[in-house]
């Protein structure tokens, strides 16, 4: 008897068709998974064993062969318990084959038939949607399905309900939407008013944020970089419909979901510096996204930047300058996409004091310069703002914290030169000044912005990338006070960032 039903390989957002064969011959009992599995979905036999027997369902005394098909294809992952239980029931006769034929199944079985999560729930609800066919999904997911655009969900509880839903003898309710707003709740992260002091790395986050700028903040231990970075989440603009399902998505492939459904807010990512390459820009054996990807339409925050390892922060340059990573390995090549902001933090030497005479180390100024080595010329030249975070000042402690900037007020700001850019890139695939093409934003400088940029770029030596990197920064310092031409006052301050290491 054969039996077939289609599921997914969650590979990437890209998905292949999975072909579910079962085959039943005369022989000794046995029950074999082919196709080049993985062990847990080697286990899935097991699973789907128990699973039936806690139903009062038993297998026939009769070989069973399940054939994933393409055989070529590595299968990982548990969410094929539910297809190949479908498809075995259907061999058997339990369900009939017309109910199948145009269903999309994911789902982990549990050992007393319950439907378990499993990653990408959403990409195979995208994926069905386009063939026009019938998802079968987990109970626990089906808010993150249907976020899709699609109601043609089944998300049962367990194997049973499902079964009894074939049959007719119950329905499984329609899936519908509970939360349709995805506007970004008030921030919990705090405010900057929380910072006293720190006027200049405020005012270039303020920039950074407007135009989705990279920074680099240098300063001794204690002084609120870190603090300033986490407050970053604060003054960024909501979270559009089709940012937050690219999001959703990512964060899906990553078994990362709750039961929240749609993700409406921006990520903000902090791995620690011991994170590895993999971790960072993701792969491993089931080419998973990393950080870099989890990061998309957020902030990725690393800080302590020089004790990354220097082959996990060279893994960015390429992402930062395209807007996606690609994953390459011996039995698959994905790409995910990287679209981030990213906000690193270092002291300026090793012990964290130079230039402070009185606290500096006896290698000064050398231990600086070996600190700073660490870091490639490479990636420095992909950072578009430079800012120095020097010690809190006594008098700063005595600012009343109503008479500090709030992060309200600053985001209002914020969120007025996001849309001057979201109109001046609205039939682009992009909408912030940092992912402009330089060339296009040369135009908008006036004779006397030209002249000063050529001025400063033959003195300073700047690279071709960190020519059009302080024309985007520019152009982003323009739109912060609605200045339609690019001024020589915004270039001036443009370059006063573009700090020579």
């Amino acid at each position: 008897m054969n039996a077939n039903i289609k599921t997914v390989s969650f590979l990437g957002i890209n998905t292949i068709e999975i072909d579910v064969q079962i085959q039943m011959l005369s022989g000794l009992p046995a029950f074999t998974v082919v196709g080049l599995p993985d062990k847990t979905v080697a286990e899935s036999r097991e699973r789907i064993r128990a699973c039936l027997y806690s139903m009062g369902i038993a297998l026939p005394s009769k070989r069973i062969t399940v054939n994933l098909a393409p055989a070529d294809v590595q299968k990982e992952g548990s969410h094929y318990d539910l297809p190949i239980a479908l498809a075995l029931l259907t061999s058997m006769e339990v369900i009939s084959q017309e109910e199948v034929d145009n269903a999309i199944a994911v789902g982990e079985l549990s050992l007393n038939g319950s439907v378990a999560r499993v990653p990408g729930v959403l990409p195979a609800a995208i994926w069905a949607r386009s063939r026009g066919k019938i998802l079968i999904c987990p109970e626990g997911q089906a808010q993150e399905a249907i976020w899709a655009g699609d109601n043609r969900i089944l998300a049962p509880p367990n194997l049973l309900s499902l079964i009894n839903h074939f049959k007719g003898t119950q329905i499984l309710p329609s899936v519908v939407l509970e939360n349709s707003e995805h506007t970004l709740k008030p921030s919990n992260v705090g405010c900057f008013s929380d910072i006293k002091g720190q006027m200049t790395a405020k005012r270039a986050l303020e920039i950074a944020a407007a135009g989705n700028h990279n920074v680099l903040m240098l300063g001794p231990p204690g002084v609120g970089k870190s603090i300033l970075a986490a407050r970053i989440p604060g003054i960024m603009p909501p979270i559009t419909s089709e940012e937050a399902l690219e999001v959703t998505m990512i964060h899906s492939l990553a078994g990362l979901m709750s039961n929240v459904g749609l993700i409406t807010e921006r990520p903000y990512r902090a791995p620690h510096h011991s994170a590895s390459l993999v971790a960072l820009v993701g792969g491993g054996v089931n080419a998973k996204p990393g950080e870099i990807s989890l990061a998309h339409r957020g902030v990725l925050f690393l800080d302590e930047l020089p004790e990354f390892s220097r082959a996990a922060l060279e893994s960015l340059r390429q992402p930062l300058e395209t807007g996606n990573i690609t994953i390459a390995r011996a039995n698959s090549h994905v790409t995910y996409p990287a679209r981030i902001q990213l906000i690193a933090a270092m002291n300026p030497c090793r012990c964290g004091y130079l230039g402070n005479a009185e606290k500096e180390c006896n290698l000064a100024p050398k231990c600086g310069k070996d600190y700073l080595r660490k870091i490639s010329g490479p990636l420095l030249d992909r950072m578009d703002l430079f800012v120095d975070v020097p010690d809190v000042k006594a008098a700063d402690f005595t600012q009343n914290r109503e008479d500090i900037e709030k992060s309200s007020s600053i985001r209002m700001r914020v969120m007025a030169a996001r849309e001057i850019q979201r109109d001046r890139y609205k039939n682009l695939f992009f909408c912030t000044n940092a992912e402009a093409d330089g060339h296009e934003l040369e135009s908008n400088l006036t004779d006397g912005a030209k002249e000063i940029l050529h001025r400063c770029i033959d003195r300073a030596k700047i690279s071709a990338r960190g020519y059009y990197r302080v024309i985007k920064l520019a152009r982003t310092l323009a739109d912060l006070v609605k200045s339609g031409p690019i001024e020589r006052e915004h270039v001036t301050e443009a370059m006063s960032y573009r700090r020579i290491l």
